[in-house]
């Protein structure tokens, strides 16, 4: 079970994922600038590749089933530093949900263990929300993936 260690590089990458969600975030409050975009996503794909590995991150993008996801993703970065971001944007968060689409059930499940955010995923009202949600999801993904 060495894999599942926290090693340094492996904090490292995770601050850095954090830090790329986080300037995406400010790029996109900051109505779509470019320069927050952009460090965004170096500073994401960074923190994956310390996170999980260079070996395993160059396997992940490079899977045919994610050739679609890592294409999207490629070019909206593309049409974002040459300053077209809104179509970036688009182009990016298609290729992020075909991309991480596999790991929507693993968050889901860690949500329910943080104590209070776990609470509110078992109120009646948030269940019956995301059972729809959830059907909308896997309907949208599997006709896209088609």
């Amino acid at each position: 079970m060495a894999s599942f260690e926290m090693n340094d590089l492996k904090k490292i990458g995770l601050g850095l994922t954090g830090f790329g969600i986080f300037f995406s975030f400010l790029g996109i409050i900051f109505f779509f600038d470019k320069g927050f975009l952009a460090m965004g996503n170096i500073l994401f794909i960074s923190g994956v590749a310390l996170t999980i590995g260079l070996k395993s991150t160059m396997q992940f993008f490079m899977k045919r089933q994610n050739f679609k996801g890592t294409i999207s993703f490629g070019v909206g970065f593309f049409f974002l530093v040459i300053g077209w971001p809104i179509i970036g944007m688009v182009l990016e968060a298609y290729g992020f949900i075909v991309l991480f689409s596999g790991f929507w059930p693993t968050l889901a499940v860690f949500l329910q263990r943080i104590p209070i955010v776990g609470w509110l995923f078992q109120q009646r009202y948030i269940r019956s929300l995301k059972e729809v949600r959830s059907e909308a999801i896997l309907f949208c993904i599997q006709h896209v993936s088609n």
